[in-house]
């Protein structure tokens, strides 16, 4: 088990300076099945922080840190319904979550396994 020390040199190691990025906008291709001209990124904040988390590059996290907040990201990374196991492992490392505190690690426990 990591300490929280170490937890929180993660997770400033990779978004500390995302403040100097206010230029930063999440790729169109993220979201490429959506039309993005009257497309709300408030309301739709899970599904445009879950792209991110799957898919997204360096710049694509500066820009949902910006829009969002450190505390609506980690918020949102809760409520996203499916992650793969490695980017659940990345997302508890870097905004300092626990797995059970995601939706999708409840709902993974809770299938039936044969």
């Amino acid at each position: 088990m990591l300490s929280l020390g170490y937890k929180a040199i993660i997770s400033t190691m990779f978004f500390d300076d995302f403040e100097l990025h206010k230029d930063a906008k999440v790729r169109d291709s993220l979201l490429w099945e959506y039309e993005l001209e009257n497309f709300d990124y408030h309301d739709m904040r899970t599904v445009v922080v879950q792209r991110v988390v799957e898919r997204g590059r360096m710049e694509d996290y500066y820009a949902i840190l910006n829009l969002y907040g450190i505390n609506g990201v980690r918020e949102a990374i809760k409520e996203i319904p499916c992650l793969n196991a490695k980017d659940i492992s990345f997302v508890c490392s870097v905004f300092d979550l626990n797995k059970e505190d995601l939706k999708c690690y409840i709902r993974k426990q809770s299938l039936y396994q044969h």
